[in-house]
């Protein structure tokens, strides 16, 4: 069973840490906004229709951005990531070294995958996914913060966001607290911010301007809709990202054999909540225990807009640190 193997779809397998917590996850909520308004989620399946955009073609070759990096804390592996178009910065988080696992650390590095900075967000949840929010010459964090902790999964019930500061204490503001397992990503180019949260049980994804989220305005989600079942499911879900109309989520499982690779990038259309196509990706397969972490939207200085996926790895099965990987796919179709 994969050691990152995230519990957020029904039916999906259950991680290593959650099968030593007792109890079960927390029940759904109906989340609070900083205003103390309630928020209850529209069942159709959007709201309105978003802006028609070009999709990635999944069944094009994949590039790399960089292998093998050691981030900050070294003993375990990449989780969520994301951009900061406007900066030209990459954030990843992962767990803290000898923290409880709920205890993360976002690290900046610049694209050759060299550390540019650090910070500590304890006691946030798993790191699944994140966002960035580009203020000036500033990068917000958003993610997962106040875990449900030992009587749950390890997943957060509030959205944090907070200047990232080289070796700094965050000063976080909270939105959508209540929440049940609650991530993000965010569309640098649209600026959008997507959340990703249960709903009496199932996962939804709902879609804001990224202005009115920062300004604790969650009342107006531009997209609203059930995360849609995939044909060979249960999977391990590994993250997600947004770019124009369409969602890509990424799932797999960690392996040995480049034989064994099992890792799937799928769009979905956030205006119908439907799949639009789904494609294996093996992006990296000669990584030693290679294991699929997360997506990210970034367009670069050429003007050229990439899917990147990233992937975990080991320099041996016995080596106690982990490395970072990212890839990219650059093909957009109608």
């Amino acid at each position: 069973m994969s050691e990152q193997a995230h519990p957020d779809l029904a039916g999906s397998t259950f991680s290593r840490r959650s099968l030593l917590r007792t109890g079960g996850g927390l029940a759904a909520t109906t989340a609070l906004l900083g205003t103390g308004a309630l928020f209850a989620g529209p069942a159709s399946a959007a709201i309105t229709a978003l802006p028609t955009s070009k999709r990635f073609d999944l069944t094009e070759p994949s590039y790399d951005e960089f292998r093998s990096k050691i981030l900050h804390e070294s003993h375990h592996v990449m989780q969520g990531f994301a951009f900061d178009n406007q900066n030209v910065r990459i954030f990843i988080v992962n767990a803290r070294n000898g923290g409880t696992g709920d205890d993360l650390c976002i690290t900046q590095v610049n694209f050759s995958g060299e550390i540019q900075g650090s910070m500590h967000l304890n006691n946030a949840g798993h790191g699944v996914s994140i966002g960035v929010e580009p203020v000036g010459s500033d990068s917000y964090i958003w993610m997962e913060c106040d875990s449900d902790g030992p009587t749950g999964d390890g997943r957060g019930t509030a959205l944090a966001r907070f200047k990232f500061v080289n070796g700094g204490t965050p000063s976080v503001k909270k939105f959508l607290t209540g929440s049940d397992t609650i991530t993000c990503a965010t569309d640098p180019i649209n600026k959008r911010i997507a959340v990703r949260r249960k709903e009496s049980g199932k996962m939804f994804i709902s879609v804001y301007p990224l202005a009115s989220a920062a300004a604790g305005d969650f009342s107006a989600p531009l997209a609203h809709f059930a995360q849609p079942a995939l044909a060979d499911t249960p999977v391990t879900f590994q993250g997600y990202t947004i770019y124009g109309q369409y969602l890509y989520t990424l799932d797999g499982t960690g392996h040995e054999n480049p034989a064994d690779i099992n890792s799937y990038v799928t769009c979905i259309d956030m205006n119908t909540g439907k799949v639009k196509s789904r494609a294996l990706t093996k992006a990296g397969q000669s990584l030693v225990f290679r294991e699929p972490e997360g997506l990210g939207i970034y367009r670069s200085l050429a003007g050229e807009t990439r899917l990147y996926l990233g992937f975990g790895s080991r320099s041996s099965m016995e080596n106690i640190n982990r490395y970072a990987n990212l890839f990219y796919k650059n093909v957009l179709i109608d």
